[in-house]
């Protein structure tokens, strides 16, 4: 099917009565982002359901390359807690254990067990394994300064070959992760290389697959990069700041780094 015979995606369901319009913006935001994946990959067009606070749609896989994510589900706030990017949650904090906000796996991929840590909670030391040795003891002394309080992390690789990585680092306040964004990125380029991947360029991200108020820079190794592709993104969600890594052997595909991308940071809105 070509793109001008692509067909009209469905409209989008409305909001019940009473509910705030960030549901109702997350259902536009989603049909959004299927028009684009549709449109990057081979103008399959699929519906999506409301998104609820506990239910976000996985977008699941078509061949346009999406993943086959499960429904997601966010855990429920303690009683009288704002979400992180509420107006009355000055500090930006998020109420729900962090190791439960992590993009779960889609199916069919091979879950990395040792990632997570003894207790969930990874070692700093092994999440700075990830980036030139010549860089590490600069990068930790900068989060220790900054108080770095834990690191969530999850990984997996897809049957395609594709090896992913989340990390999510929670700080003191959403200023201080604000702030944490100089020790990751400067400007087009990233401050640390990470291992294998010594030169990286912006990445084109597509609009509609942003979150709203959720800062974003993602980057993709620059040519000539050697046996395999990376592809890298940070985001700050309140209080966290989320590093996404994708890596594949001759090519880091885009469409689902986007997807994987967008989804985890649904999870942290």
């Amino acid at each position: 099917m070509t793109e001008s015979q692509t067909p009209p995606l469905p409209e989008p369901p409305p909001a019940r009565a009473g509910k705030d319009r960030r549901r109702t913006r997350a259902v536009l935001r989603w049909t959004a982002v299927v028009a684009v994946f549709a449109l990057t990959g081979t103008g399959t067009a699929y519906g999506i359901s409301r998104a609820d606070r506990a239910d976000l749609p996985g977008l699941a896989t078509r061949t346009d390359g999406r993943w086959d994510y499960p429904v997601l589900v966010k855990p429920p706030l303690p009683s009288g807690s704002p979400g992180p990017l509420a107006a009355a949650n000055k500090a930006g904090t998020h109420y729900a254990d962090l190791r439960a906000l992590l993009l779960p796996a889609p199916r069919n991929a091979t879950v990395d067990k040792a990632l997570p840590g003894a207790d969930g909670w990874l070692p700093v030391r092994d999440f700075l394994a990830q980036y030139d040795a010549k860089g590490r003891g600069e990068m930790g002394q900068a989060l220790t300064d900054r108080g770095l309080r834990h690191v969530a992390s999850r990984g997996w690789t897809t049957p395609d070959g594709t090896r992913t990585r989340i990390d999510l680092l929670q700080f003191a306040t959403a200023e201080v992760a604000e702030g944490a964004e100089s020790v990751f990125v400067s400007y087009d380029l990233l401050v640390h290389p990470l291992l294998g991947a010594p030169a990286v360029k912006p990445e084109g991200f597509p609009e509609a697959a942003r979150v709203d108020e959720i800062w974003l820079a993602a980057y993709a190794e620059a040519k000539p990069y050697g046996k395999e592709r990376t592809r890298v993104a940070y985001a700050v969600a309140g209080d966290t700041v989320a590093m996404v890594t994708q890596s594949r052997p001759g090519d880091a595909a885009a469409v689902p780094f986007w997807q994987t991308v967008t989804l985890q940071s649904e999870l942290l809105a």
